[in-house]
């Protein structure tokens, strides 16, 4: 009985739901998007976790919320957000400077951004792309380690608070279009539309290690206008408050810390983010996790469905 469960079938509903938003999201992103590798691999593997038995199809709609996120950013091709609204580049890097500046040595005010690039050192630059690594791996795979511990109701939180952070860090995104710092450095004050994503410091990266890492993932980048808030100072940031919350081991929140702490720190020394930035993303972190916790689920409606979902998973 225990291995007929384990290789049980979805049910024709189940079956019907999943073939159908697989397809139509396939045709949707090959209309609009445009299809890649990554599309077919992805939605590949979620099916076939579907599929293959019933721990599998479990996990593969915890990890549900991840995939949305990753669909979302990915959608924001469609309409970029500089058509949208006047980009951001000069208010936001006078504002670094005026509130953040450094003088350098001969006299002039510089963002920290700049400043940080006429001091690099090769152990920054390491650990720099070694923190940026960090940023969506260790939180998917802190989700997986909440899953597998049976901690299934905070893997369950955990996940959708970073949904939900990153949607409302999306809907920002369009609000309110911003130049990173490399931007400004690179090509001054005028928007040029379509620029290409650029590593900026984490180029050095790549070239002390001989591997384009960092060159793979910004060419990729589905809009560079995208600066305010950080979302990279807020992924590992909601990940420790996350394993605080679910009262894991002092080491593992340590590290977790360090990890939040590094991230933050090259998010300016690589001039990919501003301060100001950073503590906006620091913010919606903070921002989109209390209203996951202390105003969603105080909803009654919403409760059941998160617990309908914790026993499905």
């Amino acid at each position: 009985m225990a291995n007929k469960h384990f290789f049980s079938l979805p049910t024709k509903k189940e079956t019907v739901i999943c073939l159908s938003l697989t397809i139509i999201f396939l045709i949707l992103t090959a209309t609009f998007v445009g299809l890649r590798p990554e599309h077919g691999l992805l939605t590949g593997l979620f099916c076939l976790l579907f599929f293959l038995s019933s721990p599998t199809r479990k996990l593969a709609m915890a990890l549900l919320p991840f995939a949305i996120f990753g669909a979302s950013y990915d959608w924001m091709r469609v309409y970029p957000n500089y058509e949208v609204n006047p980009v951001d580049v000069e208010g936001l890097y006078q504002a670094e400077k005026q509130l953040f500046g450094i003088v350098s040595a001969t006299g002039v005010l510089q963002i920290p951004g700049e400043w940080f690039s006429d001091h690099t050192h090769p152990l920054a630059d390491i650990l720099a792309g070694i923190f940026y690594l960090c940023w969506v791996p260790v939180p998917i795979a802190f989700g997986l380690y909440l899953y597998f511990k049976g901690d299934k109701k905070y893997a369950l939180h955990f996940s959708l608070s970073f949904l939900l952070v990153n949607l409302i860090g999306f809907a920002i995104y369009y609000i309110h279009p911003a130049a990173p710092p490399w931007y400004a450095i690179n090509y001054g004050m005028e928007v040029i539309k379509d620029t290409p994503g650029n590593t900026a410091g984490l180029g050095r990266f790549d070239e002390m290690i001989g591997l384009p890492i960092f060159h793979s993932i910004y060419g990729r980048n589905a809009n560079i206008f995208a600066a305010v808030p950080s979302l990279h100072a807020a992924y590992m940031l909601i990940a420790t408050i996350y394993a605080v919350l679910s009262k894991q081991s002092k080491i593992l929140i340590i590290l977790f810390a360090i990890i939040t702490m590094g991230i933050w720190w090259t998010a300016v020394y690589s001039t990919h983010h501003y301060i100001i930035d950073v503590l906006l993303g620091i913010g919606v972190a903070i921002f989109g996790i209390l209203l996951f916790e202390q105003v969603l689920m105080r909803i009654p409606a919403f409760a059941r469905f998160m617990h309908s979902y914790e026993r499905y998973i």
